[in-house]
C-alpha cells in the first residue's frame, strides 16, 4: 500500500470541452484504502473524471495528483478496468493470454512474457476465482466470467489504486453480487475506485459515495437518501425493494 495519504487528490478542478464546462470546480480525495463509489447520471462528466485521474486528459483550472504524483506519472502504479471491452470477443486469446496483457511494459521488452509473469497472471486468475478458466477462449466466456477476467488483467500489475468504469453494466444480478463481494475482499488491500448506476446497490459495498453532475458532492453510503438522489438526477426516484 501506498504511503501517501490521499491516492487521489482533486483541487478546484475544471475541464471543458467544445461545448462548455463538464467538470466544474471538482475539489475531493480518496484516502488510501478506501473503495469510492462514483455515481451519476448520463453526461455528468464521470469518463471525463476518470480521464483526468489517468493522465488522458489535462484539467483547464486546478490540480490532479494520483499516488502523489502527477497523474501520467501515477497511472504506472493503476488497475484500470473499462466499461466496454475495446476488442472483438472472438479475437483468437484465451483467458491466461489476455490477463497477461496487463503486464505489458513491466517486464522484458522482448523474448514474451517472463516466468514471473506468468506467474503472477496465474495469481490474478486465481485471485477472482477463475483459475481453471485460462485456457478457454475469451469468446466462450459469459458476461460476469469476462468481468473477472478483466479485473484479473487489471490486478496483475499489482496495482496501489484500482479504478473500475461500470464493472457490471451488462451481467445479470447474480453476477453482479459476485463481482463487488469479491472487489469488497480486494479492497483490504489497496484503493478502489468503482463508477456505477446503481446506487442503492453499491452503497451496501463503497465506503463513500461521489455524487458528481458536473459538480461533485461526496457523502457517507448512510446519507444517501431518495432525496439525494433526486437532486442529483434533477427528477422523482422511485425505490424499489429487491428480495430474493
Amino acid at each position: 500500500m501506498s504511503a501517501v495519504a490521499d491516492v487521489v487528490l482533486f483541487d478546484q478542478v475544471s475541464f471543458a470541452y467544445d461545448g462548455g464546462n463538464v467538470i466544474e470546480d471538482v475539489t475531493f480525495t480518496v484516502a488510501a484504502g478506501e473503495f469510492f463509489g462514483l455515481i451519476g447520471p448520463n453526461a455528468a462528466g464521470k469518463s471525463t473524471l476518470l480521464k483526468l485521474m489517468l493522465g488522458l486528459l489535462e484539467p483547464k483550472r486546478g490540480r490532479v495528483q494520483i499516488l502523489g504524483c502527477e497523474p501520467r506519472i501515477g497511472r504506472r502504479r493503476v488497475g484500470y478496468v473499462p466499461q466496454f471491452p475495446t476488442f472483438a470477443r472472438n479475437f483468437p486469446i484465451n483467458v491466461l493470454q489476455m490477463v497477461l496483457q496487463g503486464r505489458l511494459g513491466l517486464g522484458r521488452t522482448a523474448g514474451g512474457f517472463s516466468a514471473e509473469d506468468r506467474t503472477r497472471a496465474a495469481k490474478a486468475l486465481r485471485a477472482v476465482e477463475i483459475e481453471q478458466l485460462g485456457g478457454t477462449p475469451i469468446g466462450e466466456l459469459s458476461g460476469g466470467q469476462l468481468q473477472r477476467a478483466l479485473i484479473a488483467r487489471a490486478l496483475v500489475c499489482d496495482p496501489e489504486l484500482l479504478i473500475l468504469d461500470e464493472p457490471t453494466a451488462n451481467v445479470d444480478v447474480r453476477a453482479e453480487e459476485d463481482i463487488f463481494a469479491l472487489l469488497r475482499g480486494h479492497s483490504e488491500r489497496m484503493t478502489i475506485i468503482v463508477v456505477s448506476h446503481d446506487i442503492a446497490f453499491i452503497s451496501g459495498y463503497v465506503d463513500r459515495v461521489g455524487c458528481l453532475n458536473r459538480t461533485l458532492v461526496c457523502h457517507a453510503t448512510g446519507e444517501i437518501t431518495g432525496r439525494t438522489i433526486e437532486e442529483l438526477y434533477g427528477a422523482p426516484v422511485r425505490r424499489i425493494l429487491h428480495s430474493h
